[in-house]
């Protein structure tokens, strides 16, 4: 039994699995992704958003992301602007859900009001970025199924290629492509195609380090949107782990009083 075992695993990460279907193996792949990234428990990260026009011109903001893992769920975040001044102490915050739809709020504080985000509006974009409101959510499995494609390069790195099929409501995918580099089993880059199945965006993952000697974060995302020349780019200067972050740090409270 041990021996059966050791065989299985051996095919598993090799990037080649007997006995099981493209989509077995497609979740399998996805579910070790899942399985490696568990148990952080919170962090915050300063971020740099860089928004590019299809004419060059770059718009700096500047950023704070807290998360918090909640266990047998999807994760919860507060996004919070703080430069500049036409969109400081916006605030955004997202409650992922695996079999449930995800619940968004965004914050105005020129309006002194927050905004549901319906989930009809989750392929709408994110405050004039290239990221959509879905997008801003935990990866959860039970979201997508899942086919595995093939063996690539990216980066100089042999990566697992799967495709991922939304299956909750009102997507603005038809699927997402992603490369899974195969030693550390971590995005290198993602496809989104839209609701035409027409290549939409592409985002690519860089800058990786690790923190608690397990878990990777990229530093730097590059998403370009090919439809409309447009690009977001996120670069991370500073991740802080177990930060003692609860769920009342995450409440609709926090949109208004975060600083």
């Amino acid at each position: 039994m041990k021996t059966l075992l050791v065989i299985v695993l051996i095919n598993l990460f090799s990037g080649y699995c007997y006995g099981y279907t493209d989509e077995e193996f497609g979740l399998q792949i996805m579910e070790e992704l899942d399985r490696r990234d568990s148990g952080f428990g919170d962090n915050t990260v300063e971020t740099k958003m860089i928004l590019k026009n299809k004419s060059g011109d770059e718009t700096l903001r500047m950023l704070k992301i807290s998360t918090l893992e909640v266990r047998d769920d999807g994760n919860k975040s507060l996004t919070i602007f703080e430069s500049p001044l036409d969109i400081k102490g916006t605030s955004f915050l997202s409650y992922t859900h695996a079999l449930i739809p995800d619940e968004q709020w965004l914050y105005l504080p020129d309006l002194k009001r927050t905004k549901r985000i319906s989930s009809s509006n989750k392929s709408g974009s994110f405050l004039g970025s290239e990221y959509a409101y879905e997008d801003l959510t935990s990866f959860e499995i039970q979201k997508y199924k899942y086919k595995y494609l093939r063996e690539d390069i990216v980066q100089n790195k042999t990566c697992h290629v799967v495709e991922l099929y939304p299956q909750y409501e009102d997507s603005g995918y038809t699927k997402q492509i992603f490369w899974i580099e195969k030693d550390r089993y971590i995005p290198l880059k993602t496809e989104y195609f839209d609701r035409k199945d027409t290549l939409l965006k592409t985002q690519e993952y860089s800058k990786y380090n690790q923190y608690l000697g397990r878990y990777w974060r990229s530093n730097e995302m590059n998403i370009i949107n090919h439809q409309n020349g447009r690009s977001t780019k996120m670069i991370s200067e500073k991740f802080d782990f177990k930060t003692n972050l609860t769920a009342r740090n995450f409440d609709q409270h926090s949109l208004q009083h975060s600083k």
